[in-house]
């Protein structure tokens, strides 16, 4: 047996113990499916390194192609357009734009779709094209339409997934969209391998009543929540919250626009109700973005840093000697009113995982809500 053929074995072994595959044609097509040929240079973080700097990795380098199938996400390009090739030795600073997701997300959102031979199903960014080749196997070439906003990317994932022996349906351009030649109710299933702040209003034209859109929502707070939505008529659907940590960068056209260096100034100074900790938990940071959806969170612990890329507003906080924690705010948002507030409304509710989270897409606006749907609730930046 090959080297590859052997750690793909192994993969599927370990994902198979961990539950992440419990379909048997997801577990053959995770045998069937390369994922050498997907991935060719990577970027690994340099541990400890701030801000973080990463470490091209090539197939020349040793213990390569351990890497490739270890359950782990593998970063292809920063900035939108560096890629590992580029950077011909030391570390390099960025953000990453474009990656391998880790196979066991990959195998466990394809589960959760609940796609099956026959469906037509939409993918929303195609990356590297590894989980659309595990989609064309699992589905068949005809059923599976996949787009991708960036051409570089686009044209490497095409080459991999030919090599791969599959013929999907692949578009370049803006996957927000949706499909640019799909009519109403073209698709059964939606799934989304970027983040998004709000569902698109196509996406839930494009699939039919009764199909299903699995996408995480996200934003500039560094919140994410995986939605399983049910489309119950055109432009309208409900559904909740999945269980576990799913992230994903969120999409070029969603991401914050560009701002110069923050001057944190005077302002409106009390004490907090809350502690600012909560909101760099992973649910906390979920509940902070939701009231807050146009503000940017930095800072850690004690010190918590808001602030509004629309207006400007600004929240800081910071501990008190002997207890306790103040905060100032300044512009024509409160912001960390806001943030307190649902905070409060989460931790009356039991403070729930995302899973006790629900979202109710009408024609008018998005809500999500805790518990149900007459519960707290706050409505996406749409």
């Amino acid at each position: 047996m090959r080297t590859s053929d052997r750690l793909r074995a192994a993969l599927v072994d370990g994902l198979t113990g961990d539950d992440a595959i419990g379909d048997p044609a997801w577990r053959a097509a995770v045998l069937a499916v390369p994922r050498e040929l997907f991935v060719g240079s990577f970027f690994v973080p340099v541990p400890g390194s701030s801000p973080t700097a990463y470490r091209p990795v090539h197939r020349t380098d040793p213990g390569w192609l351990r890497q490739v199938y270890a359950n782990e996400t593998l970063i292809t390009q920063l900035d939108g357009h560096v890629r590992p090739e580029d950077v011909t030795g030391g570390t390099v600073t960025g953000t990453p734009s474009s990656s391998s997701t880790l196979p066991s997300l990959v195998l466990g959102m394809w589960q959760q779709l609940d796609a099956e031979a026959g469906h037509r199903v939409l993918e929303i960014g195609t990356g590297t094209g590894y989980s659309t080749a595990l989609g064309a196997h699992r589905l068949g070439d005809a059923n599976l339409t996949s787009i991708e906003y960036d051409p570089l990317v686009a044209e490497r994932a095409a080459a991999a997934i030919r090599a791969a022996g599959f013929a999907p349906r692949l578009v370049v351009g803006d996957g927000l969209i949706g499909d640019p030649d799909g009519g109403e109710g073209a698709y059964d299933r939606l799934i989304a391998t970027c983040a998004v702040r709000y569902l698109p209003p196509g996406w839930l034209h494009q699939v039919k009543p009764g199909g299903v859109i699995l996408a995480t929502l996200s934003g500039w707070g560094f919140g994410f929540g995986l939605v399983r939505l049910v489309v119950t008529a055109p432009g309208e659907g409900t559904g909740r919250f999945m269980p576990g940590w799913t992230s994903f960068m969120i999409a070029r056209p969603h991401d914050r626009p560009p701002r110069q260096s923050i001057s944190l100034l005077p302002g409106d100074e009390r004490p907090s109700r809350i502690d600012p900790e909560v909101i760099s938990t992973w649910t906390g940071s979920w509940v902070a973005q939701l009231a807050a959806p146009s503000a940017e969170r930095m800072g850690a612990v004690g010190h918590q840093i808001l602030w509004d890329v629309a207006t400007g507003s600004q929240a800081r906080t910071a501990p008190v000697p002997g207890g306790g924690w103040t905060v100032v705010q300044r512009g024509p948002l409160r912001l960390w009113d806001q943030v307190e507030s649902a905070v409060e409304a989460w931790q009356r509710a039991g403070e729930p995982h995302q899973e006790g989270f629900g979202l109710t897409v009408s024609p008018t606006g998005q809500r999500v809500w805790i518990g149900s749907e007459a519960g707290p609730g706050w409505n996406l930046p749409i």
